[in-house]
């Protein structure tokens, strides 16, 4: 028996003492099944970033731990471990497939900087008198919601403690407030 073979062996020996709750062999046996997993993905994924490479390696270690079980004693353990490696490594390859198929490389993103800064918090809305007399026209739950939240500025939950309202009715008032605020806005700037 030369030695490749012997340790091969040993692999299938590992196993089933780990089968058989021996922690010391389980930690061996898996860091002397990690490069032969390594190995085998690099041949199987040759243009995977290394990365990737060692995700497959992880996926497979988890699947080993995970169907530890299910290796029969009687049977050689390379395969066995080979048949994992190889299923996780066709499951990286089809997902990264999905992900290219679906993505289009745009190459490098630049930052840029316009030349006016928007939405300064200093411009508010031109026109403020108009604003205060759409607020005031609200119907008095909205134009609470607005006070507190958006004038105020306080929290969702300081501003229910203190008006009395649940977060959820502040949120729709707030949210119909500004609805109908915006169509009012907009219709000023038609005239």
């Amino acid at each position: 028996m030369s030695g490749a073979d012997r340790g091969r062996s040993d692999l299938g020996h590992l196993m089933q003492l780990a089968q058989a709750g021996d922690d010391i062999a389980y930690f061996r046996l898996l860091k002397d099944i990690t490069p032969i997993i390594r190995a085998a993905v690099r041949r199987r994924l040759p243009r995977s970033q290394p990365a990737d490479l060692e995700d497959v390696v992880q996926d497979v270690l988890v699947s080993v731990h995970a169907v530890r079980a299910t290796y029969d004693p009687a049977r050689p353990f390379l395969p066995w471990l080979l048949t994992i490696t190889h299923n996780r490594a066709i499951d990286r390859f089809r997902k990264m497939s999905r992900i290219g198929v679906n993505e289009t490389n745009v190459g490098e993103m630049l930052e840029t900087f316009p030349q006016q800064p928007t939405n300064l918090s200093a411009e508010g809305y031109g026109d403020e008198e108009f604003l205060q007399r759409e607020i005031a026209a609200l119907p008095a739950s909205q134009r609470r919601a607005i006070e507190l939240l958006k004038i105020k500025e306080l929290s969702l939950k300081e501003a229910a403690a203190e008006s009395g309202i649940t977060i959820a009715n502040l949120k729709v008032l707030v949210h119909r407030a500004m609805k109908t605020l915006r169509s009012r806005i907009a219709n000023d700037h038609d005239d």
